[in-house]
C-alpha cells in the first residue's frame, strides 16, 4: 500500500489538471443563465442551477489565490500579471486561476518531496521530483510570456497597414474615433481587438487621451506607443490629427521596410549552421564517397 504523502501528493496534482482544463474552458465558453420569474426569485433554485464549477471550484480557486498571493513576492505577483495583460488573457486565464494552479502544484510538490523522504526512494528520487514541481511551477509562467511575445510581434505587423487604414479614413472625412472603429471592424488580430478595447472605454464616459494611455500600457510595442504619444500631443495642441497621422504612417512605412531589410541580411548567417552541419556532409558523402570507394579498391 502506497504511503499517505504518496497518496495525497497525487491528489492535489490532480486536481490541479481540472482546475487548469475548467479554466481554459470556461475563458472559451461564457455561460449565462438568467432564471424566469414572475415576481419573486428562489433563491436556492438560482444557486443550485448554477454548474458546480461555479458552486464549489471557483471559490474554492479564489481563496487558494488569495493565500498564494500572500506568499508569493510582490515583484513576481506583479511581473505574472504583466504577462497576463500583454497576453490579452485577462478574461480565460485571471491572476487568482493562474495562482491557484501555482498553488496546488506547489503543495503537490512539497507533499511529494516528505513522501520521498519518508520512503527513503533515494537521492535520484527526490531530486526528480524537485525537478518536475519547479518546471511545472514555472510552466503558467513560460506560456504566458510566449504568448505575450507574440500577441506583441502580431500587433507590431499589422500596426503599419491599420494607420493607413485610419488616415485614408481621417482624410476622406471621418473622426479619428470613427476612423479607429472602422480599421478594428474590418482588422484581424490583436490589435484589432485592442482598438475596440479602446473604443469601449470611450463609449463608457472616457476621453480620448485616457483611453489611448490604457492602450499603451497594455502593450509594448514601440511604434504603437509612439503614435500613441504624437496623437495625444496633437490634440494637447491643436494640430490637424490627418496630418500627424500621415507623418507617423509613412515613418511606420520605413521602419516595417528596414526591419524587412535586416531580416532578410540575417538569413544567410542563419542558414550557415544548417548548411554546414546537415547539408555539405551529405553532399561531401554523395560526391565523395565512390571516389574514395575506387581509390580504396585501387590501393587495396
Amino acid at each position: 500500500m502506497l504511503p499517505i504523502p504518496v497518496i495525497a501528493a497525487s491528489a492535489a496534482t490532480a486536481a490541479a489538471i481540472p482546475l487548469a482544463v475548467a479554466s481554459w474552458w470556461a475563458g472559451r465558453t461564457a455561460a449565462a443563465s438568467t432564471p424566469n420569474s414572475d415576481a419573486f426569485t428562489d433563491l436556492r433554485s438560482v444557486d443550485l442551477e448554477r454548474s458546480a464549477l461555479d458552486r464549489v471550484l471557483r471559490p474554492a480557486s479564489a481563496a487558494l489565490a488569495r493565500r498564494m498571493r500572500r506568499f508569493t513576492p510582490a515583484g513576481w505577483v506583479a511581473t505574472l500579471e504583466r504577462k497576463i495583460t500583454l497576453a490579452g488573457a485577462e478574461q480565460s486565464w485571471p491572476l487568482e486561476r493562474v495562482l491557484a494552479v501555482k498553488a496546488m502544484v506547489a503543495v503537490g510538490g512539497v507533499l511529494g518531496v516528505l513522501s520521498a523522504l519518508r520512503s527513503d526512494q533515494g537521492l535520484n528520487f527526490l531530486l526528480i521530483t524537485l525537478a518536475l514541481t519547479a518546471a511545472a511551477y514555472f510552466v503558467p509562467d513560460l506560456i504566458l510570456g510566449g504568448r505575450a511575445k507574440e500577441r506583441q510581434a502580431g500587433i507590431e505587423v499589422s500596426l503599419a497597414d491599420t494607420l493607413d487604414q485610419v488616415t485614408i479614413a481621417v482624410e476622406a472625412g471621418l473622426a479619428f474615433e470613427a476612423a479607429i472603429a472602422r480599421a478594428a471592424h474590418t482588422g484581424r488580430g490583436p490589435l484589432a481587438v485592442e482598438l475596440m478595447r479602446a473604443l469601449q472605454e470611450m463609449q463608457l464616459g472616457a476621453s480620448r487621451q485616457d483611453a489611448l494611455r490604457n492602450l499603451a500600457e497594455r502593450t509594448e510595442v514601440p511604434d504603437l506607443r509612439t503614435f500613441i504619444f504624437a496623437v495625444i500631443q496633437a490634440e494637447g495642441y491643436g494640430l490637424p490629427i490627418a496630418q500627424v497621422l500621415r507623418v507617423q504612417a509613412a515613418e511606420l512605412r520605413d521602419k516595417r521596410r528596414v526591419r524587412a531589410e535586416e531580416r532578410a541580411l540575417k538569413v544567410p548567417v542563419k542558414i550557415i549552421f544548417p548548411l554546414v552541419s546537415c547539408i555539405f556532409p551529405s553532399l561531401f558523402i554523395v560526391l565523395l564517397g565512390p571516389a574514395a570507394i575506387r581509390i580504396w579498391r585501387a590501393l587495396s
